[in-house]
């Protein structure tokens, strides 16, 4: 018996009206998310990549096509349940990882778990437990400040994996990080996808990741394209 994909994009199409001209950010494409995958999207600066995040991540709404998670329709979802799923279902990383530089670690990381419905003293042996697993034991009361680029993105992902979600979305997230700290950081994707059967769905312009992705989609003028050499010009 086929399984129900855990995210299933369906002619996904975004466009928008400026200055009187219509700009077509994505153009009715189709992929799928399955538990244990590490999807990479790979294309250049404004290829589509990072508006096809945002509609799968339902930070955004589709002028066309439809977003199914576990089989429904997450834009047929009203406002409390998009939130929850927004909250439970998915993880979000971003290229500058996004935290709050008066918080600490630990606090960045639990305020993503009290956000999603947890009291306090859950939501930081929440946090503990993730930064730990992601090597930052004794970086826990640090402000983001006095990080390095790698710990602050390893923050990130801790809260991106602090509510237990199935799939995270990472918008380039080793973008601004070295090439020894960027594969430390996939190995950490690697293992945690395999520990937790869960997904990652990776945003890149750098064609040198596509060895760590179990599947590529490359992207250009909001289209798939099937050659990489295609994607980056």
């Amino acid at each position: 018996m086929k399984k129900t994909p855990l995210l299933n994009a369906i002619n996904l199409t975004r466009s928008f009206e400026i200055g009187g001209r219509k700009i077509v950010a994505l153009d009715n494409v189709s992929m799928t998310v399955n538990h244990g995958e590490i999807i990479g999207i790979v294309g250049n600066s404004g290829a589509g990549k990072s508006t096809l995040l945002q509609l799968l991540g339902a930070l955004d709404h589709p002028s066309d096509g439809r977003v199914m998670y576990l089989g429904e329709d997450i834009y047929k979802m009203n406002d409390s349940l998009l939130a929850l799923f927004r909250s439970r279902s998915i993880g979000f990383v971003f290229q500058a990882g996004n935290l709050l530089p008066e918080f600490s670690a630990e606090e960045n990381v639990a305020l993503a778990a009290m956000i999603a419905g947890n009291g306090k003293k859950l939501a930081i042996d929440k946090a503990r437990v993730q930064l730990i697993r992601m090597g930052l034991s004794n970086r826990l009361n640090h402000r983001p400040g006095k990080l390095s680029g790698g710990e602050q993105q390893r923050v990130a992902i801790a809260r991106a994996l602090v509510n237990e979600p199935d799939i995270v979305l990472a918008d380039e997230p080793t973008g601004n990080l070295d090439t020894s700290t960027s594969k430390t950081i996939m190995k950490m994707i690697h293992r945690l996808t395999t520990e937790q059967n869960m997904a990652f769905v990776v945003v890149t312009h750098n064609l040198l990741l596509t060895d760590n992705f179990t599947k590529v989609v490359k992207i250009k003028d909001g289209r798939f394209v099937d050659n990489a050499q295609d994607v980056l010009e």
